[in-house]
């Protein structure tokens, strides 16, 4: 259990950079006040060393030490 990562479901929005793809990630919650369920979605650069993903590509990523700037999650695994 020690060796447990964070880890997301999303899809891939953008493939436009070497080796990089842009994960959107969905969260669905409820409003404290009107009770309706809001939508909230976060983007995410993920490394991605050679997988050939595309965009609408449904993937799973874990978060990781720094790649770079702002890649801080690798994509573990593509999700058919």
């Amino acid at each position: 259990m020690a060796n447990e990562q964070k880890g997301f479901i999303g899809t891939v929005v953008s493939t436009s950079m070497t080796k990089t793809v842009t994960v959107a990630v969905t969260h669905v919650r409820r409003h404290p006040l009107y009770k309706k369920q809001v939508r909230r979605t976060r983007r995410y650069a993920a490394h991605n060393e050679s997988m050939a993903l595309s965009v609408g590509d449904t993937v799973r990523i874990v978060s990781t030490r720094p790649v770079s700037k702002t890649k801080h999650f690798i994509v573990k695994e593509k999700i058919i």
